[in-house]
């Protein structure tokens, strides 16, 4: 997604029957038998799958995409919702139905999704827009996005570091449990969490500068076998059992639902959230009573301040192999990630983020950018994407386990969980 991480789904297991399925078709899945596709003609219809959400409803993806429709008399793109619980499910059911989009938006490519995409690599265009080299596969360009969400944020209240005495926020994460010491005294829960996707998420963001700095290979060593998941996860999950003992989270989270601790926080009740960009237009949109600020996610002690930023694509989109438009495919998706108003549009109705794009952002969204133009690099996160991956399934597994801190379970029972786990996937 340009939320998977927020999400934490990890249903594209499916799509390895249906690669089969389609690679078996041949010719009758495209019609066509070259490896780029049908070029199409100059009109026609262009379907184009999407995520559909509280803000990215039909109805503003129909008035984005209306500008690229004018501009090209005879076009009409097919804005689609997907069928499933999302674009996940219901792109594996297209594919083996025969009846595939020809864009789709919100995944990102891996090696079971690569086969199935057109391969970019010759669109000059491409170069420029964010994490496009990240997200590569094999060294070729299936995905580009719009923009860029920053992962790895702590947005606090600046009226409750200053009532606990706190003059800055804490650079690393000693820093950072003694001030959760110095708000529980004062009255505040120091972190708000919840159930869902949230608690393993947040841990996954908190996670991110400090294992980049100590392991910058982490995707690869893990894979290779030269790290394992838990072990390097252990003094993290160590200290976050350690917050759900002091009371510095609420041992009842896990009852919570996401919205119920966006409540939480901007009414005021707790004193930091950690959570993604994406969450800059929710807080704007609340108008909390404090002074609401962010600051980059804490490293270890010792380790470089600030650290690297996890960070996802945001609306990513990529064109099927199988298109029978691909000339009018590829030239829409290059006009959803360059064109001006049309990038401007998608950013601000996402919360998302784009260097160059700062000028009608918000004095919380001006904070984010500049923690992301501050961060040494920008790292992937979780199952993460292009060459830095873990396998499918991953997302969903560390949540399962990091929420069993709450039931009884000990950080080494949740770190041998996850190598257990990680070994069957081997």
């Amino acid at each position: 997604m340009a939320r998977s991480a927020r999400t934490l789904k990890g249903k594209l297991g499916l799509l390895t029957s249906v690669v089969i399925l389609v690679g078996a078709a041949g010719c009758g899945g495209g019609g066509f038998s070259d490896d780029k596709g049908a070029a199409g003609g100059s009109t026609g219809e262009v379907r184009m799958l999407v995520n559909i959400t509280p803000n990215l409803t039909k109805s503003y993806w129909e008035g984005l995409v209306k500008p690229f429709e004018e501009a090209n008399p005879g076009v009409d793109v097919k804005i689609e919702a997907p069928t499933g619980s999302g674009v996940k499910d219901t792109l594996p059911q297209l594919l083996a139905a025969g009846n595939a989009p020809d864009v789709v938006e919100t995944l990102m490519a891996d090696k079971v999704l690569a086969p199935q995409m057109l391969d970019l690599s010759d669109q000059a265009w491409t170069k420029d827009t964010p994490l496009v080299e990240q997200a590569k596969v094999d060294g070729k360009v299936y995905t580009v996005g719009v923009g860029q969400q920053a992962q790895s944020l702590v947005f606090y209240n600046k009226d409750a570091f200053a009532k606990a005495g706190i003059s800055a926020p804490p650079k690393d994460l000693d820093e950072l449990t003694a001030a959760m010491g110095k708000l529980k005294a004062a009255g505040y829960l120091p972190l708000q969490t919840a159930g869902d996707y949230v608690t393993g998420l947040q841990l996954l963001q908190l996670s991110d500068p400090s294992i980049a700095t100590k392991y910058p290979d982490w995707y690869q060593q893990v894979n290779s076998d030269q790290l394992k998941v838990g072990e390097t996860m252990l003094p993290l999950l160590e200290r976050y059992e350690s917050w759900i003992k002091n009371g510095y989270v609420d041992k009842n989270a896990l009852g919570l639902k996401d919205v119920g601790a966006q409540t939480n926080f901007l009414s005021g009740k707790a004193a930091m959230y950690i959570m993604g960009s994406w969450f800059v237009r929710t807080a704007d949109d609340a108008k909390p009573a404090f002074d609401l600020g962010v600051f980059p996610a804490p490293t270890e002690a010792g380790q470089p301040s600030p650290g690297p930023q996890g960070v996802t694509m945001a609306m990513p989109y990529m064109v099927l192999k199988a298109t029978k438009q691909r000339d009018l495919s590829v030239k829409l998706v290059q006009w959803l990630a360059t064109d001006k108003t049309a990038v401007q549009s998608q950013l601000a109705q996402d919360g998302n983020f784009r260097q160059g794009y700062a000028d009608n952002l918000s004095p919380l969204g001006r904070q984010v950018q500049e923690i992301l133009d501050q961060a040494p690099k920008q790292v992937a996160q979780g199952e993460g994407y292009g060459a830095n991956t873990l396998p499918q399934g991953f997302n969903g597994e560390w949540n399962k386990a990091v929420q069993s801190l709450y039931t009884g379970k000990s950080a080494k029972d949740v770190a041998a969980r996850i190598d257990s786990w990680m070994g069957s996937k081997s």
